[in-house]
């Protein structure tokens, strides 16, 4: 595994756990938005600084048996990491809960991962209505049509198993409008839960000329979340 770094302890990236999250390398999406730009570009220069972080990581896993209760991959995008699964499997013999943060490009790698029961929880990015999606992904366009049916089918597996989940959106004024969430609403329509994350201009971010669009825009989050919670089990706003 090519990891990113890890935060120690975390009360918040694993919901009703006390959790370490760990950060993966690279990504199959150049969103605008990205408050993690270091694991997206430049990946090359992480491989070589962060290659033998597994190792450490897993030393410190260690020694937090029986004072973590779980950990949290993200990325990045886990599931592009060639050894994805027997990491987790390695994780899940050392008795952690597992929490995977996916875009859901790798249904393949999702359906094995839930098939061997090796995630207790999955947290998968809605970045927009189908529609819109290509605006939000930043790749080329011949990549676009599977990239998206890579991303129904992995909603779809998600939302059969018996896997906790939750979907959520970073709401982003200027690229987002209202409509695109009725029309996500329609999409992801019955799933358990959903959450509205807050875009901080404050953050880094991969594109900063995105700054010059979200300038002065804004989105009412509770309008919106009042607009769609019939649809789900769960609405919630991330600030």
């Amino acid at each position: 595994m090519i990891l990113g770094g890890y935060q120690k302890l975390t009360l918040i990236d694993y919901p009703g756990h006390i959790a370490t999250t760990v950060f993966t390398v690279g990504c199959s999406f150049r969103c605008p938005f990205c408050h993690n730009p270091e694991l997206v570009v430049e990946t090359h220069c992480n491989a070589s600084l962060h290659g033998g972080m597994e190792k450490e990581f897993f030393a410190f896993l260690k020694k937090r048996q029986g004072k973590l209760d779980g950990v949290c991959i993200t990325g990045g995008e886990p599931t592009i990491q060639p050894d994805i699964i027997p990491f987790i499997r390695k994780i899940k013999k050392m008795g952690f809960a597992v929490k995977l943060d996916s875009n859901g490009t790798r249904p393949d790698v999702l359906k094995k991962i839930i098939d061997e029961k090796l995630v207790d929880y999955i947290a998968m990015d809605i970045k927009s209505n189908l529609e819109n999606y290509d605006k939000m992904i930043g790749v080329e366009a011949r990549f676009i049509a599977p990239m998206l049916d890579r991303v129904k089918l992995s909603v779809d597996l998600i939302m059969h198993s018996r896997v906790p989940y939750e979907f959520r959106t970073t709401v982003v004024p200027g690229l987002h409008t209202e409509k695109d969430f009725l029309k996500i609403a329609k999409w992801i329509t019955g799933a358990r839960a959903y959450y509205l994350q807050e875009y901080r201009e404050d953050f880094k971010i991969l594109d900063q000329n995105l700054k010059k669009k979200t300038k002065g825009k804004e989105l009412d989050l509770e309008k919106i979340k009042k607009s769609i919670e019939h649809n789900f089990g769960v609405v919630g706003i991330r600030r």
